[in-house]
């Protein structure tokens, strides 16, 4: 993948990954199309992009709403913006356990994460094909390879997305589509302080685990680079990342952790 001169469109780019993420590329010669939910915070991400000469849309959606998706979807249709790469990085985390978690949380998280995410995929990929090749690339996490305590939802959320782009990749080899799953580790952005309680209530803490993460900026750095490299898989992280390796290899010691390994 040369990013250079292409069209560029980031989910999440309000904050976090997505945002470090989209000034990483800024340098690239790149039109990007910024989208999140909060207007004014890719307002900022906007600013930053363009200072690297860059070229940029703000497209705010709510991944939640699919009229929003279909909205946004439209805009893209309606003004003949040729979509070369689709990286997304917006999503909810949960912190609550199973036994005192209602349904309604749980659906509201597949919601964003899994059902928002795939909507958006319909609405590009046709086009994509139609063009002669693109790229796609969505965010797991580490706990996407593995349960864990205190994010049943989220990472049951976030292994669906496996499943998915893995079948996408498949069945779209011919059609010249590069499909990447970004698996983060601890990365120090909001997203414990954006999670959702039992009750669908802000979290509104950082994790002790989290606030020691890598760095959103070195993050976008390694998940760029093999971006370019089309890299199927995208492990980025601290030394917490070891936890996959464990689960494949030395499945009783994944077990034994898990079960007792500090949610937050």
């Amino acid at each position: 993948m040369d990013f250079w001169g292409k069209t560029i469109w980031i989910t999440g780019a309000s904050s976090g990954i997505g945002k470090a993420v989209a000034i990483e590329l800024s340098s690239n010669n790149v039109t990007l199309i910024l989208s999140g939910r909060k207007e004014e915070a890719l307002k900022d991400t906007e600013k930053l992009c363009i200072k690297n000469g860059c070229q940029t849309v703000i497209l705010p959606f709510d991944l939640g709403n699919e009229e929003s998706i279909e909205e946004a979807a439209q805009f893209i249709k309606e003004n003949n913006i040729k979509i070369d790469a689709l990286y997304q990085f917006g999503g909810i985390s949960q912190r609550s356990f199973v036994a005192e978690t209602p349904i309604s949380v749980d659906r509201k998280i597949f919601e964003v994460n899994y059902f928002g995410t795939i909507a958006l995929t319909k609405k590009v990929l046709p086009q994509m094909i139609k063009n002669g090749g693109g790229q796609i690339a969505v965010t797991s996490s580490i706990v996407g390879k593995f349960g864990f305590p205190y994010r049943s939802s989220y990472s049951a959320s976030k292994q669906a997305l496996h499943g998915f782009f893995e079948s996408l990749r498949a069945e779209n080899a011919k059609n010249n589509i590069a499909v990447s799953v970004i698996i983060p580790g601890r990365i120090k952005t909001n997203i414990s302080v954006n999670a959702i309680n039992k009750d669908g209530k802000t979290h509104a803490q950082m994790d002790a685990g989290q606030d020691k993460g890598m760095s959103a900026e070195k993050c976008a750095k390694v998940i760029c680079k093999k971006l370019k490299k089309e890299k199927k898989e995208i492990l980025v992280g601290g030394s917490e990342v070891i936890m996959v390796h464990i689960r494949r290899f030395l499945p009783r010691l994944y077990y034994y952790m898990a079960s007792r390994v500090k949610p937050l």
